[in-house]
C-alpha cells in the first residue's frame, strides 16, 4: 500500500523541511499564467503541510517558461499563501530527466521529508519523482492519493453501463487504453484525430486529416472483433481535414452517454479550441452532466475547454494527469507510484 502524507502526525511534520513535488507545468503567455486549475489542485496538500508547521519548498518543471521566478507572485496569489519557497524549473538541470541519483542527493540535501503530489508527472522516470525517494522518507500527497483512488475505482467497477470516451490528437497514448478497456467498458466512443486512424482502417478517405498509419493494422483487428468500439459515422470537414464529429455521431454518442452509469473522458472530440468545431465536445460534456453518471475527465485540452465553458465543476472528478491518467488507465506501472511502493 502506498505511503500517504496523512499517515504522518502533526508532531512528525512540525518544523520539518519538506520538499513537495507539484506539477505547475501550465501554459503561459506574455508572462501570464493562462490555466490555473493544475496549480489550484495542489492547494489542499500545501495548506495541509503549512497548517502543521512544515517548512515547505515546492518543486516542479514548466515547459512554457524558462524559469518560475517571474511567475512566483501569480502562483502565490492562486494558492492564497506565501508560506513556501519555490524551486526553479527542475528541467533546467541535467540530472533530472536521466533520473541521476547523484543529482537527487544534492536536491534533497536540505530536506527531512519528500512528498510527491504530482500525479501528472508520475509517469516520468525523473530524479525529482523517482531517485529522490531513495534518500528521504517519502510519501504521497493528498492529490496523488485522490487521483489513484478515483482512477482505480473506474478501472475496477463492472463494465456494464460504463463508457470510455477518447478524443484528442495522439493515438499512441490512447490505443493502450482502448485495448485495456475492451473488457472493462460496454462502450468505447472514439472521436478527435484518434478516430481518423479508425476511419482510414475502414477504408474511408480521410484526405489531409491527421493520422498515424503505424496503428492501422492493430486498429483494423480491433474494429472487426469488438462491437463496443464506436467510431464516427459522419464528420465535419474543412479544407479536406476532419475537424469534428458530425451531428449524427454526436447524437448517437449523447444517447449512449445518457444510458451510462460510469463515464471516463479524455480528449476533445473535435478541434474544440476553435468555436465552429467545438459543438460536439460541448454537447457531450452537457450530456455527461445530464446523465447523472459518475464522471471522470482528464487531459489538458479537455480541461481547458471545460473551464472555458464553465462546466468543469460539474464533473465528479477532474484528473490533473494527461499522459499519467492514460498510462494508469492502460494498466501500466507509473514509476513515481512504484517509487512510493504502490502496488
Amino acid at each position: 500500500m502506498i505511503k500517504s502524507l496523512s499517515d504522518l502526525t502533526e508532531n512528525e511534520l512540525f518544523g520539518k523541511k519538506v520538499l513537495l513535488r507539484v506539477d505547475f507545468n501550465v501554459p503561459v503567455e506574455n508572462g501570464k499564467i493562462l490555466d490555473i486549475y493544475r496549480i489550484k489542485a495542489h492547494k489542499e496538500t500545501i495548506d495541509y503541510l503549512i497548517n502543521r508547521g512544515a517548512k515547505l519548498t515546492l518543486l516542479s518543471h514548466i515547459m512554457a517558461a524558462e524559469s518560475f521566478e517571474p511567475l512566483a507572485n501569480q502562483i502565490k496569489e492562486i494558492l492564497g499563501t506565501e508560506k513556501f519557497s519555490l524551486y526553479d524549473n527542475i528541467r533546467k538541470y541535467n540530472g533530472e530527466e536521466t533520473n541521476d541519483e547523484e543529482f537527487a542527493k544534492i536536491l534533497i540535501a536540505p530536506f527531512d521529508i519528500y512528498v510527491n503530489d504530482a500525479f501528472a508527472s508520475s509517469h516520468r522516470n525523473h530524479a525529482s519523482v523517482v531517485a529522490v525517494t531513495k534518500f528521504l522518507p517519502s510519501y504521497a500527497g493528498l492529490l496523488l492519493i485522490k487521483e489513484i483512488e478515483n482512477l482505480k475505482k473506474v478501472l475496477e467497477l463492472p463494465k456494464e453501463e460504463k463508457t470510455l470516451i477518447l478524443g484528442g490528437a495522439k493515438i499512441e497514448t490512447k490505443f493502450p487504453v482502448i485495448k485495456n478497456f475492451l473488457d472493462k467498458a460496454d462502450n468505447i466512443l472514439i472521436g478527435g484525430a484518434v478516430a481518423n486512424v479508425f476511419l482510414k482502417a475502414r477504408g474511408i478517405d480521410i484526405k489531409k486529416s491527421l493520422t498515424d498509419d503505424k496503428f492501422l493494422n492493430d486498429v483494423s483487428n480491433l474494429i472487426n472483433l469488438n462491437k463496443n468500439l464506436i467510431i464516427p459515422e459522419d464528420y465535419i470537414v474543412y479544407d479536406e481535414i476532419i475537424l469534428d464529429i458530425g451531428p449524427k455521431t454526436t447524437e448517437k454518442f449523447s444517447e449512449i452517454v445518457g444510458k451510462s452509469k460510469v463515464i471516463i473522458w479524455n480528449g476533445p472530440l473535435g478541434k474544440a479550441e476553435i468555436e465552429q468545431f467545438s459543438h460536439s465536445t460541448k454537447k457531450i460534456a452537457e450530456s455527461i452532466i445530464k446523465s447523472g453518471a459518475f464522471s471522470i475527465v482528464g487531459g489538458g485540452d479537455t480541461i481547458a475547454f471545460l473551464e472555458k465553458i464553465d462546466l468543469i465543476s460539474k464533473f465528479n472528478y477532474v484528473s490533473t494527469g494527461g499522459g499519467a491518467m492514460l498510462e494508469f488507465l492502460a494498466g501500466k506501472t507509473l514509476p513515481g507510484l512504484a517509487a512510493l511502493d504502490y502496488k
